[in-house]
C-alpha cells in the first residue's frame, strides 16, 4: 500500500513537473517567433513581459479582466511582475504589442505622428470604416479633419447645435417624469442618438431612426468583441450591421445628390451637407464612401460615448451628494450637489430679460460643471486604449519598439494610476481644483493631432442635460 501511494506521489509529481515544463516551452512560442528575426541588439532592448500562449497571446486574460469588472488587473499584473517601466511587450488582437501605460510614454506615442501611424486591429478597422480617422495614414487624416473639424467642434456649429440638443432635453426629461421606472441607460442612448442624427441628417422618420439605432447596437458590439465571423457570434452580426447601414447612408446620399438640382438652397445645412460641399484648398471632395465612413465613426462615438458618461455623471451626482465639501459658512452650498445646483441657477438667475435658453458663453462659465464631468471622464474611461504601429525602430522610456509592432496606448492605466491620481478610484471632483493636468496625464479624447474630433460637442451636450436635471429633476 505505502509502494502504491509512493508510485502515485512521484507520478504526480511528474506529471507536474511536465505540465510546468510544457507550459513554460509553449508560453515561449510567440516570443521566439516574432522576436526571431529581430537583431540581438534589438531583442535585448525590447521592454519587459510576456507574449502570452500560441495564436491566441494575453487575450484571454485581457477579456477576464473586462468581463468581470476588474479591468485594472490586466495590467496591474504587469506591474506586479516587471515594475511600474511604463512599457511591455504582449501579444494583443493578433499582433506582437508593446504596451505603453504611464504618461510620459503615452504622450510620447501620440504625439510622434513620423513614428508612428494608426495601427487598430483590422477588425475594428473593418467595421468602423478603411475611410474613418482610424484607418487613415497621417496626410489623409489631416485633410479629412480638417474638412470637417469646423461643422462639428466649430463655434457657429455649436451654437446652431445647442438649441436643438437643449429642446431635446427638455422634451426628453418632461416625458421620463411621468413615465414611472425605466432603464436609464437604454433611455439616455436613445436622446443621444436622437441628438446626433439630427446633427448630422437632420430630420428623419421615428421609424427610420430606431432601425438605424438597433444596427449601431450590434456594430458597437462587435468592435468589443473577438474577431469571428461565424452566425451566432458578436462579429459577424456586426459585419451585417455596417452593410446595412452603409446601404442606408448610400441611398440618403444618392438622393440628396439626385434632389440638389431642383430644391432650394437649405437654411440650415446638416453634417452630411456639409460633407458633401466640403472641398480642400485643390478643390477635391470627399467621395462617398470616406463620407459615409465618416459618419459612421461619428454616429457610432457620438451616441454611445455621451450616453455612457452622462449617466455615470448622473450616478455620481446622486451616490455622493457629501463630497467635495467647503469650508464656508452654513448659509453657503457645502456639497457638490448644492454647489452644482447653485451655479446653474446663478446662471439662469443673471441671464438677461428676453433671452430663452443657454448660450455657449453661459456653458463655458460652468466651472464646477466642468469638474464634474471631467472626474466622470476620468473614472469611468469609456475609450480604455487607443492603436499605433511603429514605423521604424523607436527608443521609447530606455527600451526599443521594433519597426511593425503595434503599440497599445492605454488611457484608462494612467487615470487608474495612484502616482497620477491620489486614490483614483474615489470620485472626487476636487482634484480639478488646482492648475490643469499635466499633458499626458489626462487622455479621454486622446492627444495630438488625432485628439477626438468630436469632444467640444460630447461635452456640451452633457453639460446641458445636467444642467436641466440639476435644476429641475432628482
Amino acid at each position: 500500500m505505502e509502494l502504491w501511494w509512493g508510485s502515485v506521489v512521484v507520478t504526480s509529481l511528474l506529471a507536474s513537473g511536465v505540465a510546468m515544463f510544457f507550459g513554460f516551452f509553449v508560453k515561449r512560442v510567440n516570443e521566439w517567433f516574432f522576436e526571431r528575426n529581430l537583431s540581438e541588439k534589438i531583442r535585448d532592448s525590447l521592454p519587459p513581459g510576456d507574449m502570452g500562449w500560441p495564436i491566441f497571446g494575453n487575450m484571454f486574460a485581457f477579456l477576464m479582466a473586462f468581463k468581470f469588472s476588474h479591468p485594472d488587473s490586466f495590467i496591474s499584473s504587469y506591474v506586479k511582475r516587471f515594475g511600474r517601466t511604463g512599457v511591455y511587450k504582449a501579444f494583443m488582437f493578433g499582433s506582437p504589442s508593446i504596451m505603453v501605460t504611464v504618461p510620459e510614454t503615452c504622450k510620447q506615442v501620440l504625439m510622434d505622428e513620423e513614428g508612428f501611424k494608426p495601427g487598430w486591429p483590422p477588425a475594428a478597422v473593418k467595421l468602423i470604416g478603411e475611410k474613418s480617422f482610424i484607418g487613415l495614414s497621417y496626410e489623409e487624416h489631416k485633410r479629412i479633419r480638417k474638412l470637417t473639424m469646423a461643422p462639428i467642434n466649430g463655434h457657429e456649429a455649436l451654437t446652431v447645435y445647442m438649441g436643438f440638443i437643449e429642446d431635446t432635453v427638455i422634451k426628453t426629461l418632461e416625458k421620463w417624469a411621468v413615465m414611472g421606472e425605466f432603464e436609464f441607460l437604454t433611455h439616455l442612448r436613445k436622446l443621444t442618438f436622437k441628438i446626433i442624427m439630427y446633427i448630422f441628417l437632420s430630420e428623419v422618420s421615428e421609424s427610420l431612426m430606431q432601425a438605424l439605432e438597433k444596427q449601431y447596437t450590434s456594430l458597437n458590439f462587435g468592435v468589443r468583441a473577438m474577431a469571428i465571423n461565424l452566425p451566432g457570434f458578436a462579429f459577424h452580426k456586426a459585419l451585417k450591421a455596417r452593410k446595412i447601414l452603409v446601404e442606408t447612408l448610400q441611398g440618403i446620399l444618392k438622393a440628396r445628390r439626385a434632389g440638389r438640382p431642383i430644391a432650394p438652397p437649405k437654411a440650415k445645412k446638416d453634417m452630411m451637407d456639409n460633407l458633401m460641399d466640403a472641398e480642400d484648398e485643390n478643390g477635391e471632395k470627399l467621395s462617398d464612401e470616406e463620407i459615409i465612413d465618416v459618419l459612421i465613426m461619428y454616429l457610432n462615438a457620438g451616441h454611445e460615448s455621451s450616453g455612457h458618461i452622462t449617466m455615470w455623471a448622473t450616478w455620481f451626482l446622486q451616490e455622493h451628494p457629501e463630497i467635495f465639501k467647503k469650508a464656508k459658512a452654513s448659509t453657503q452650498p457645502n456639497n457638490l450637489f448644492q454647489l452644482l445646483t447653485a451655479e446653474q441657477e446663478e446662471i439662469v438667475k443673471n441671464r438677461p430679460p428676453g433671452q430663452k435658453g443657454l448660450t455657449l458663453k453661459e456653458y463655458r462659465n460652468m466651472t464646477y460643471l466642468s469638474k464634474v464631468v471631467d472626474e466622470t471622464l476620468r473614472v469611468v474611461n469609456i475609450s480604455s486604449v487607443v492603436f499605433r504601429e511603429a514605423n521604424t525602430d523607436i527608443n521609447i522610456a530606455g527600451f526599443v519598439i521594433p519597426k511593425g509592432w503595434k503599440v497599445n496606448v492605454w488611457f484608462r492605466t494612467v487615470h487608474m494610476d495612484p502616482e497620477v491620481y491620489p486614490n483614483p478610484t474615489e470620485f472626487h471632483p476636487s482634484r480639478w481644483d488646482g492648475p490643469p493636468p499635466k499633458a499626458g496625464t489626462f487622455l479621454p479624447f486622446g492627444a495630438g493631432s488625432r485628439l477626438c474630433p468630436g469632444n467640444d460637442l460630447a461635452k456640451l451636450e452633457i453639460s446641458i442635460f445636467l444642467h436641466y436635471f440639476l435644476l429641475n429633476y432628482k
